[in-house]
């Protein structure tokens, strides 16, 4: 211990000990605004839904199931042809109440008589897996619909790009959503957020996403 406090007053070595720690710290603050800027770059890209149920009961989470179904087949009809994330949050704005209406519809009949609370707003999000498409945590902007007390599991998907329409038995993103997600994003960003097996270098950024998300180093909000 002696030997190795008397080697650190050492004047070339305290020198060496100083630079790897600025060096450390220069490295630490570029990774957390390199994946701030990503992070927040996908965040802006994706309209989300974003589905409560009223409680962990298998009825409960199956009711919520079906209220998803009947407002992602409203929303398809009326973003069919949207080609921003913000176009399709000024039509989700313009139809709020039909949304809620469409819930509140579904709710009764399938005889329950829970209340519905429908947002839309910036709400943090964890990590999804959309087929062969993977987001990483942070906070988003959504469709928030709470069915009663809103104390059960919730259930997420997203509304812009379409990729709430995953084929579940295959696991893969229609092309089309892809390319909508793609041209939202750069290159770079959705190497990152698509299945990349071959390539180690973009799954080892998105876990530093996720390891900075979950350390609070970066959040993603607006």
């Amino acid at each position: 211990m002696k030997k190795f406090l008397k080697l650190c007053n050492h004047s070339k070595v305290k020198m060496v000990i100083i630079l790897t720690f600025l060096f450390f710290v220069y490295t630490t603050i570029c990774a957390i605004s390199y994946a701030n800027d990503i992070s927040t770059d996908i965040a802006d890209s994706v309209f989300r839904l974003h589905v409560v149920a009223n409680s962990d009961s298998d009825i409960d989470q199956n009711l919520k199931y079906i209220v998803r179904d009947h407002l992602l087949e409203y929303m398809n009809t009326l973003c069919a042809n949207c080609t921003s994330k913000e176009e399709a949050i000024a039509i989700a704005n313009e139809h709020i109440e039909n949304f809620k209406e469409i819930a509140l519809n579904t709710i009764k009949d399938e005889g329950f008589n829970y209340s519905v609370t429908v947002n839309i707003g910036n709400f943090e999000f964890p990590t999804k897996h959309y087929g062969d498409i993977s987001l990483p945590a942070g906070y988003y902007d959504a469709l928030k619909v709470e069915i009663g007390e809103a104390k059960g599991k919730n259930w997420w998907c997203v509304m812009f790009p379409p990729l709430c329409f995953v084929d579940a038995s295959s696991g893969i993103v229609p092309e089309e959503s892809k390319e909508d997600l793609q041209n939202s994003l750069t290159d770079e960003e959705f190497s990152i957020v698509s299945d990349n097996e071959e390539n180690p270098t973009f799954k080892l950024k998105f876990k530093i996403l996720e390891i900075l998300n979950d350390t609070g180093l970066i959040t993603a909000k607006k």
